[in-house]
This record gives C-alpha cells, structure tokens and sequence, in this order.
C-alpha cells in the first residue's frame, strides 16, 4: 500500500507565486475547448455590462440622496435644470420621485445583471469541469497497459470525480471570480476617484493593504494545506477502494478496525487542512468590516466640519458609504479567489499531469480497419522487461502460430506466461525481437487492427453492475445490443440454461463485480462475452480455472468445435483443458524450453 507524507514541509512552496501559479494556469487555459473559450470571453463582457450598472446605481446614489435632502438645489443645479424643465418637473415631490425611480432601476438593473453574470459563470465553470474530468478519463482508458499496470487506480479516480471537481471550485470558478472582481473593482474605483479622489484612495488603501497582507503571510499555509489535500483525497479513495474491495477478507480476518482506522486518520488529516483554507480564505472579512466602520466614522467627523455641517455632507458619505458597500464583498472575493488559487496548485499539477497524457493517433476513429491475418503470427526473439534496468521476463522467444491452429501454455506461477499473451495481444509491447502478423510487424499504428482480432478470457473476469446480456455485449450500448448474438453466445459457452432460469432472464443484473453469480457462472460470462465478439484469434487465461470438469469440457469441446478459422491460444495447469491443442508449449524462467503434444506437456 503507498504511504503519503502529509506533512506540510514535505512539498517546499513555490519561490515566486505568481510565476508559479501562472504557468499552470496556462496549460489550463490550453486544455479548455474553443467553445470554452469563447464562452469565457462572453462571460468577461458580461461581466463589464455588469460592471458599468454597478457604476450607474452607485452613481444614482448622490442625487437621490440629494434629492431627499434638498431637492431644491437639484433644481438649480446646472445639468439637472434643463432636463428637469424639458420633462415639466418643477416641484420638489416630483423631483423626489423622478430621482428615486432612476435610484430604483439602477440598483434593480445592477442587481438583475449580477444574477444573470453568477448563472453565467456558475453554468461555464460547472461546464469547464465536465470537459476536464472527460478528457482526463479519456485519455487514462487509451494510455498503454503499461501505464495502468505501472499506476495506482485510486490516483486517477480521485483525480476524475474529486479533484475535477476540486478544479472547477477552487481554479476555474475563481478565475472568473478574480476577472470579474477586478474590472468591478477599477470601475468602482475610478468612479469613487473622479467624485472625491482622497476619500476614494484612503478607503481603498487601507482594505487592499489588509488584503494584501493576510495573502502574504497565508500563503505558505495555503501550499501546504492544498499539498496535504491533493494527496489525502486520493489516499482515502484508495483505503475505501481496498476496505470494499476486499470485504471478504475483512469480514473473515476482523480486520474492520484496520481499515476504519487508517480511513479516519486519513480524512481528518483532509477536513482540517480544508478547515484550515476555509478559515484562511474568510477571515479577513471581519477584520476589513472593523476596519471599514472605523473609516466611515472618520470620514463622517471629518466632512461633518466641512462648510454646510453633516447635513451638507449626507450625499457625499452616502455615496462614499454605498461604494464601500459594493468594495468590501468584492475585495474579500478577489481574496478568497487568490488564496483559493494558491491552495490548489498541488491538485493542479497532479490533474494537468493526466491532462497532458498523450493519446494515440487512432484514438477518436471508430473504423481502424483489422489488420490482415490469414497466414502466420510470428515471434521473433521476443524479450520482455517492464523496466530498462529491470529483470527479463520473457528473453528469446520464437514463436510461430499459424490460423487456426491450438495451442496450449504451461509452466509454473511466475515463468512469464500471461506476460507472453500481453505481448502477443498487444499489450506489452516487446522490448526487444518484433511481433509479425503475416510478415507485417505489430506496432502503435496498427496495434488496433492486430487487437480487432482478439478476444480475451482471463482468469478473474471483470463484470460491471448490469444486466447479463450487457455484460456478455461488454462495451456495446444498450440499444445496440444483438439479443440473438447474446443467446447464441451464452449457449455456446454453456451459461445460457442458468440466464434463462431467473426470473429475469438475460436482464438480471450481474452485481458489483458480479457479486450475484458464482465463481464457474463469472467464468461462462467472460467466455459468452469472447464469443459474442466473433473474434478470429480467442485467448484463454487460466480461463476454465472455475469450471468443474465437466463444464471445462463441454467449453473446450465447443471452442474445439469453432472451426480452423478461430486461432486459439490457451494457458492452462489441467491437461485435461489441453486436450484439444495441436501443440503444448511449456515456459520456463521466461524461456520456451520444451514443445510437445498433451499428454507430453507436465
């Protein structure tokens, strides 16, 4: 089992954060499709439609305020004059009324385009992680078997259900948040300038330095959290994974305790670094309101001084106080976005890393056409190591099968046997010697026209929590479904007369790793499943291991009876399953030492 050191200074922080964060950042952008992108730009416009309305309320502020005050003046004044004579307004209750109607539709119109920007970001944001966690799933199902062998399960689940997610709630959605606050920001900022330029930078001076202060000193935290995040969400899918996974064993060894202990540690080393990055991104909101109180209070002394006493400044505070209003949220968004952003760098950069997983040149074609194979599978002086330095598996294998031929493998637990058939299914691709089909040699190009002709029956036999007949269809939709094929299949491989018997038939489901069935009954349905492809070349991997013997035979004897035109190839310990083989080659230490026929194999 891998261990996880979530200790924080186990993973240094970033010498220059912005540098840091921006690269990622980056090659994020680089993943979102062009109607993302586009989408994201739409979303910055409105945002600046946003933007402009907020400016238009906050600016709606002083002469209605104003206008309750002192209407009359407003009836004086220069610019409102004209308009005020133009529309026949000349009393003070209906200048009242004209500007508290254009108050109202400001901040309705203001508060009607917030809405609609939140149901905007929200819908691309949400948006941006499907397309994430589908591109990431993609790419991991067409990744060399190699690389799932080599990689553990619960990394790459994390990754698409819980760190996809992480993505979208703590990079992409304040990304847009950062924007969107910004040009909010400056607006608001250059209106509050242009009305009185000292109040405007004093107030904005003082929260941002606030701001600015707790990102630096959190940030370090913040690192350090979203690295004991990013590792410890995988680390407790993975205990959940191998607690479930192995109930059996669990419930017979009382082992219970075990995994609920490394489970809670787990996650609780999770929730409080979360706890901790909650309480990071939110807690200087309060010392901002504190600070914003004071300041009003000042600027309220201070104006109240000025010619025309506190009743001469009431506009202006006003305004003042509706613009701080609109900062303070936007400042402690802006912060939280940041501090957000921060933390999950380490979630980034494990998820860019199965983003950036390359895919092959045939992986979005559905019509790779089948390799030719109407002669001979040759393999010439094949070795196998899974690592350059590594031990050789497999070394000097020559082996040549012709169409329609049976042949039979055997030899001890640990010769390389089912190494051999991922080699020769394409797989593993040899680390020395050549794979041939008819003289052509198998290489990533043409690796899924050779893998057109193979079905494969391993000895522990995947099943997913469906029906039977999808599971013996495996990977067809259900509406393309052939039932016919699905009984046809399923007699063949002598399941059919058990699928029939339950109440419901062939649309019983199979359960979670096919809980439901027995051991022989898994066994059929993977070799129902191989048949029901109508593959040429049919690969068996201790696959009868959980038939009785009567069953082993009547199975063998159907793949017996296929026909020259099906190649099979057959790893067995039973002679009885080998029987039927033309040849019988036996592996040992990683070498074909001996051919002979059945009764000569063990």
């Amino acid at each position: 089992m891998k261990r996880v050191d979530p200790s924080p200074t186990s993973s240094p922080p970033p010498a220059s954060l912005p540098r840091a964060a921006f690269d990622p950042l980056r090659r994020l952008w680089a993943h979102l499709g062009r109607v993302r992108r586009v989408q994201a730009l739409l979303v910055l416009a409105l945002t600046v439609v946003s933007s402009m309305l907020e400016i238009a309320a906050i600016g709606a502020t002083l002469p209605f305020l104003t206008a309750l005050v002192s209407p009359e003046s407003l009836g004086r004044h220069a610019l409102v004059a004209p308009l005020l004579h133009r529309i026949g307004i000349d009393t003070p209750a209906g200048i009242q009324a004209l500007f508290s109607a254009t108050f109202a539709a400001a901040a309705l119109s203001a508060g009607l385009s917030r809405i609609v920007l939140i149901y905007a970001a929200t819908r691309f944001t949400f948006a941006c992680g499907a397309d994430l966690g589908d591109q990431i799933f993609r790419r991991t199902l067409h990744q060399p078997y190699a690389v799932h062998v080599a990689r553990n399960s619960s990394d790459v689940i994390a990754g698409i259900s819980t760190k996809s997610q992480a993505l979208v709630d703590r990079v992409v959605g304040p990304c847009i948040g950062v924007a969107s606050t910004a040009i909010l920001m400056v607006m608001i900022l250059a209106a509050l300038i242009a009305f009185d330029p000292l109040a405007a930078l004093s107030m904005f001076g003082g929260f941002a330095c606030i701001y600015v202060s707790f990102a630096a000193l959190s940030r370090r935290r913040l690192l350090a959290d979203g690295a004991v995040v990013a590792a410890q969400s995988g680390r407790v899918i993975q205990i959940l994974q191998e607690g479930l996974g192995g109930i059996r064993d669990v419930l017979v060894d009382g082992s219970q305790g075990y995994y609920a202990r490394l489970y809670r540690d787990a996650d609780r080393q999770l929730r409080r670094s979360q706890a901790r990055m909650a309480f990071v991104g939110s807690s200087p909101r309060h010392a901002i309101e504190a600070l914003g109180m004071l300041l009003v209070a000042g600027l309220a002394v201070w104006m109240s001084r000025s010619q025309g006493g506190i009743a001469g400044a009431l506009p202006t505070l006003g305004t003042l106080v509706l613009a701080a209003q609109r900062l303070l949220p936007l400042l402690q968004e802006a912060y939280w976005s940041v501090s957000c952003i921060v933390s999950a760098q380490p979630t980034l950069r494990e998820l860019l890393a199965l983003l950036d997983q390359p895919m092959p040149d045939d992986a979005e074609r559905t019509d790779v056409p089948a390799l030719a194979f109407a002669h001979t599978l040759h393999l010439g002086d094949i070795g196998f190591r899974y690592e350059p330095a590594g031990p050789w598996v497999l070394s000097g294998i020559e082996l040549v099968v012709a169409r329609g031929e049976r042949i039979g493998l055997v030899g001890a637990s640990g010769t390389g046997k089912s190494t051999l058939l991922d080699v020769i299914m394409g797989l593993s691709p040899p680390s020395t010697g050549r794979l041939e089909v008819d003289g052509v040699p198998v290489l990533a190009g043409n690796r899924r026209g050779w893998q057109r002709h193979i079905a494969h029956v391993p000895q522990s036999i995947h099943l997913a929590d469906s029906s039977l007949a999808e599971n013996i269809a495996f990977g067809v939709p259900p509406e393309g479904i052939d039932l016919a094929r699905v009984r046809h299949a399923a007699r063949r491989a002598r399941i059919a007369d058990t699928i029939e018997a339950l109440p419901q038939g062939y649309d019983t489901r199979a359960g979670e790793r096919g809980a439901r069935l027995s051991g022989g009954q898994r066994q059929r349905i993977g070799l129902a499943r191989a048949l029901y492809k109508q593959a040429d070349v049919l690969v068996l991997d201790e696959a009868t291991s959980a038939l009785d013997e009567a069953t082993e035979a009547a199975v063998m004897q159907t793949i017996a009876a296929l026909g020259d035109s099906i190649t099979v190839i057959v790893v067995a310990h039973r002679l009885s399953t080998l029987r039927h083989c033309s040849r019988v080659l036996e592996l040992k230490a990683g070498r074909l030492v001996e051919t002979g026929v059945a009764h000569e194999a063990v």
